[in-house]
């Protein structure tokens, strides 16, 4: 079992940053951030190979959102940039510890249905 706490989030500005962390209490091989408007499907955000520090993100968040580790805490952090509207909804990180390759460059995806593990989920909301 790996368990995993987040920390992090709240209101903001349109323009504004956070920065969110998720510390897990076992090895994993993927972590990943998710989040989920009301009304809408959980949507992966940004995810990170563990062992190659290898990222990889949705077109939603690219270059506003850096995902990182600190492979010494085994923990993993989001700082968001630029943030909108839009970007209003409950975050929530996410681990696995089986291998996802995909075989075309992809380390870790993006399907919720891919991670064991979750965090309790942070609110983020983003005024104009």
């Amino acid at each position: 079992q790996v368990q995993l706490v987040e920390s992090g989030g709240g209101s903001v500005q349109a323009g504004g940053s956070l920065r969110l962390s998720c510390a897990a209490s076992g090895s994993v091989t993927c972590m990943g951030w998710f989040r989920q408007a009301p009304g809408k499907e959980r949507e992966g955000i940004a995810t990170i190979y563990w062992y190659g520090g290898i990222t990889d993100y949705s077109d939603s968040v690219k270059g506003r959102f850096t995902i990182s580790q600190d492979e010494a805490q085994n923990t993993m952090y989001l700082q968001m940039n630029s943030l909108t509207p839009e970007d209003t909804a409950m975050y929530f990180c996410a681990a696995g510890r089986r291998s996802q390759y995909n075989g075309a460059g992809r380390w870790c995806l993006f399907g919720p249905e891919r991670y064991n593990y979750w965090g309790q989920g942070t609110q983020v909301t983003v005024s104009s």
